[in-house]
């Protein structure tokens, strides 16, 4: 039986090559493949696929995402809900995750900022340094990625806070459930957002955010485009109520040439590489899943699909 790869905008060639190297016992394809007929098709691994497209193999078993996000899945109206679902976790993406945003939380904790806006202007002013423990992160966000970016932020000396669905207990962390998310805004002059994009989470990140963080707090976004309202991004920037985002995930992307956050100088944009899944990292992953769906055990970092992460 046959694990197909189905990938929009990705080269599907490292992918097979590292399941390959892991047991080339398994057939693989790539869709669109014309030799491989859809009835033999029984685990398929994906990103971006085509809408409708998962349906047409019925003898599907398991569906396995090529990251840490299955919005891609939930977002296909035909996506077949009664299979088993899977994400990968990587260790060294959860890593590359954490350095992205110790990097973007000390970029605004040290004011680099202000100091380049000083550039600009050719002046010499210097700032009086606040200490990490003098300045909190909140973290929307506490799966995989959220807890160990927490954490480690946490043992850096930043004060962390975290917020998630239901109560999480993280040592060193002062942790909020859904109730509570005002509480938790009101002290983040750092967010940043590890959420999953959902129903309930589109556009989360909008005006009433916005106007419930302490004066000039600055955002630092790795989820999802679809987290944000564009819109309010810009006029809380342009009212003085957000200090400055920094942003590595778009509505549309590549994010559109003529799009407004390209000239905005309070916005940083990086074009999604926080973290990239690595193929040889995760393909025993893969392959160990496919054995398990196969023989009708549950998959590693299995997920209810219904639940939308």
């Amino acid at each position: 039986m046959t694990l197909l790869i189905i990938s929009s905008d990705k080269d599907s060639s490292p992918w097979v090559d590292a399941l390959t190297s892991v047991d080339d016992s398994v057939e693989i394809s790539v869709w669109p493949c014309s030799n491989t007929r859809a009835e033999d098709v029984e685990f398929v691994l994906c990103w971006n696929h085509p809408r409708g497209l998962l349906r047409k193999f019925p003898q599907l078993r398991a569906i396995s995402s090529m990251g840490a996000g299955i919005d891609h899945l939930v977002s296909d109206p035909d996506l077949p809900v009664d299979l088993a679902f899977a994400r990968l976790i990587d260790p060294s993406l959860t890593q590359a995750m954490f350095e992205y945003i110790s990097a973007a939380a000390l970029y605004y904790q040290r004011d680099m900022d202000s100091y380049r806006r000083q550039q600009d202007r050719r002046q010499w002013q210097p700032l009086a340094r606040r200490a990490l423990s003098q300045t909190t992160i909140g973290i929307m966000g506490l799966g995989a990625l959220g807890h160990y970016a927490a954490v480690e932020l946490s043992n850096m000396g930043f004060r962390v806070e975290g917020w998630s669905r239901t109560q999480k207990r993280i040592d060193g962390v002062t942790t909020y459930a859904e109730p509570q998310l005002k509480e938790f805004l009101s002290r983040a002059d750092i967010l940043v957002c590890l959420l999953p994009l959902t129903t309930k989470t589109q556009g989360i990140l909008n005006a009433e955010l916005f106007a419930s963080l302490p004066p000039r707090a600055c955002l630092i976004n790795v989820a999802r485009g679809g987290h944000v309202v564009e819109s309010d991004l810009l006029n809380a920037l342009a009212n003085g109520s957000l200090r400055g985002a920094c942003l590595d995930v778009f509505q549309h992307e590549p994010l559109p040439r003529d799009h407004q956050f390209w000239t905005n100088e309070r916005i940083i944009i990086t074009p999604h590489s926080s973290s990239v899944t690595d193929p040889v990292a995760v393909a025993p992953q893969i392959i160990e899943n496919y054995h398990r769906a196969l023989s009708g055990r549950k998959m590693l970092n299995q997920v209810d699909i219904k639940r939308e992460y």
